[in-house]
């Protein structure tokens, strides 16, 4: 009888029930969906269509981009806080999706703060506020002049209620105190696109140097002046302590192993530092502030205390 042949059995059963036991980051999907919550062409699918091809030359996997926008961005987050927690789904969050809708929304299907799994902060921008050429203003200051000699008259587009742009151009619409109306869009392609074409007066978007020559950018939502344009003067400069900045970063759903949170951070730092992945955000008017998951967390939870008062100061509801 031969003894060698059951052990072997029994060795390739240990085997397998070990394989069973290993933890979700020794079985890492091939294909990875990124869930971004913007339309297709704005800006919000430039930079994660960017982060996918950095993705998946760090880590040699696939990183699919799935629009899913609409709701500000509340469609494509819920999609994302519900998926398995196994590596095969990352969130593109931003400001709005995790510090400001928390703020607006009535009922929001999913919290920031518990349903996902910070992976990294990858790109904080000031907004530019551009306008149509043919608008009689030619900086912030006589924008304001121009809306108080026209109450109502001007409008504004936005990628939707209570989005970034939103908050950003009410912000400005109340430190001026001014009446603007808001014309909401699904995105900031459409919003810029109807900008450049006259359709409404202006419009704030963090890609707004890419459209100079196409419309006039009047100034910037930073504290001071940019690096990346520099004749481009702060709002601030008008409204002292005007400041609206728009960041986004990836997360995972809750729950998603550490071991595949630390892969995913290490491979997005490593790409940021890419000269060559640094100069086409710089060139966007983007600059790179990777870091850890951990500093990510620290960042939102002060984010959503910052906008909160904000929020309930402009009077900005999604129910």
């Amino acid at each position: 009888m031969d003894l060698r042949r059951p052990l072997w059995r029994s060795g390739v059963g240990a085997l397998l029930a070990l394989a069973a036991l290993l933890p979700a980051a020794a079985q890492e999907p091939r294909v990875v969906t990124m869930i971004v919550p913007y339309p297709a062409g704005g800006i919000g699918d430039i930079l994660p269509r960017a982060m996918a091809d950095v993705l998946g030359q760090q880590t040699g996997r696939s990183f699919v981009v799935d629009n899913k926008p609409g709701a500000t961005q509340t469609i494509g987050a819920r999609l994302a806080a519900g998926a398995k927690p196994d590596g095969a789904t990352i969130f593109f969050g931003s400001v709005t999706s995790l510090a400001i809708n928390p703020s607006v929304k009535k009922d929001l299907p999913y919290d920031a703060i518990k349903d996902f799994e910070p992976i990294a902060l990858t790109f904080v921008a000031p907004q530019y506020l551009l306008a149509r050429r043919d608008l009689p203003a030619n900086s912030v200051r006589e924008l304001i002049e121009l809306a108080r000699r026209m109450p109502g008259k001007l409008n504004y587009a936005s990628i939707g209620p209570a989005s970034s742009v939103h908050l950003a151009a009410e912000l400005l619409k109340t430190m001026a105190g001014v009446d603007i109306t808001h014309v909401p869009y699904t995105g900031s392609a459409p919003a810029v696109r109807d900008t450049i074409a006259g359709h409404v007066d202006f419009t704030l978007t963090a890609g707004g140097m890419s459209y100079a020559t196409q419309a006039k950018v009047l100034g910037v939502t930073s504290a001071t002046r940019t690096s990346a344009a520099p004749d481009a003067p702060a709002i601030a400069e008008t409204l002292p302590g005007y400041e609206a900045t728009v960041w986004f970063g990836f997360l995972a759903p809750a729950g998603t192993p550490k071991e595949i949170i630390g892969k995913l951070n290490a491979a997005a730092l490593q790409g940021a530092r890419s000269p060559e992945f640094g100069k086409r955000m710089k060139d966007l008017g983007y600059n790179l502030i990777p870091g850890s998951a951990e500093e990510m967390a620290a960042m939102l939870k002060a984010e959503l205390a910052r906008w909160a008062p904000i929020v309930k100061s402009t009077g900005a509801k999604i129910d």
